[in-house]
């Protein structure tokens, strides 16, 4: 057998499937964890009515311990929504890794790099938990997680779609796209060299993606019919062929999402 998904030449069956599981393993129990969040969301939604949204509405900024929740969430959904995009990243690191143990040359544990990867994402979480407050203190985030204003959702669309045609886009794109290429400039030794590549990865994939993210806030946080939809799109904008077409044509659609919300035309 070949294992779970495709790999890179010079993995043993038992690595693909060690590889595979894993991943698959660490992606489903943050879906899952995710899931368990977002229902968590809705049975407090289906609980109240008008007057328990606006005394809600009423409530004091996000504080302490809410704040530490609202940063594990936004964590275990990056998780969920980024490991599968990193797999042929991870794949290539452990074949090197194979290739460098069989000759004898010092190696390190795939999970070494994915440790790395996901420190970049968990560094996001804590921008997204920033933003959040902001839109949470000034109202135009709902309780729900909801955007409150077609201003703001339609200047979140607006900005997603501008950025999909910038220099930023287009370099960290490329990196997200070319594992190998990526590991021929950026390889290091060791421990340390590994976790370095793996955060440096991650980050590129942050710069490519961190806009997209951001439409969660003008659609809903926790609704995972969009966390789906946004996670299927990034990883599908490092997998497709024509990266600069769907770039665009991606963009296209997004600026025509503002235009929607800004006229009126798509609601709330």
């Amino acid at each position: 057998m070949s294992g779970p998904f495709p790999f890179p030449a010079g993995l043993t069956a038992r690595d693909k499937w060690t590889i595979g599981g894993g991943l698959a393993a660490v992606c489903g129990l943050a879906w899952a964890a995710t899931a368990w969040q977002a229902d968590a969301m809705m049975a407090m939604d289906a609980g109240g009515g008008p007057a328990a949204t606006a005394i809600a509405m009423a409530r004091p900024p996000l504080a302490g311990i809410e704040l530490i929740l609202v940063y594990l969430m936004w964590a275990v959904m990056m998780v969920a929504m980024m490991v599968p995009g990193a797999s042929p990243m991870v794949a290539v690191f452990a074949a090197i890794n194979r290739r460098r143990r069989a000759e004898g040359d010092p190696f390190v544990r795939t999970s070494v790099f994915l440790l790395g990867y996901l420190g970049a994402w968990s560094l996001f979480s804590l921008v997204a938990t920033g933003l959040h407050w902001i839109l949470d203190a000034t109202r135009l985030l709902t309780p729900m997680m909801e955007s409150a204003s077609p201003g703001l959702s339609a200047l979140l669309f607006a900005t997603a779609g501008l950025y999909q045609w910038t220099p930023l886009k287009d370099v960290c794109l490329r990196h997200c796209r070319t594992p190998i290429g990526f590991v021929l400039s950026e390889w290091r030794d060791g421990t340390a060299g590994a976790i370095v590549m793996g955060l440096r990865h991650g980050l590129f994939c942050a710069g490519c993606c961190l806009a997209i993210m951001g439409l969660l806030f003008a659609v809903a946080v926790m609704d995972l019919r969009w966390v789906a939809a946004v996670s299927v799109l990034v990883t599908l904008e490092k997998l497709l062929p024509w990266p600069r077409f769907w770039r665009h044509f991606i963009g296209a659609i997004f600026l025509a999402a503002a235009l929607g919300f800004a006229t009126g035309r798509i609601g709330l």
